[in-house]
């Protein structure tokens, strides 16, 4: 188990991702429901690891795309 603090620096550190914040990763905790169970440990949120690396490993990312110009991006293929 992990804080979503330490996730985020181990992530970047096993080269799963090539960067990511502990707010984003509090934020896809949020907001999506495909993110693996978080526990409530004390004031801290942890996460599984081993459920967690292949989370981010097969998100499909669109950085930089303007929703509120654009709408929503085009379907992956």
């Amino acid at each position: 188990m992990l804080s979503l603090r330490a996730l985020a620096d181990r992530l970047v550190a096993d080269g799963v991702v090539e960067r990511i914040s502990h707010q984003r990763v509090s934020q896809l905790a949020r907001e999506d429901p495909e993110f693996p169970p978080v526990v409530k440990i004390g004031r801290a949120s942890a996460v599984d690891y081993r459920l967690a690396r292949p989370y981010f490993a097969g998100r499909v990312t669109r950085p930089g795309w303007r929703t509120d110009l654009k709408g929503k991006p085009p379907a992956a293929e």
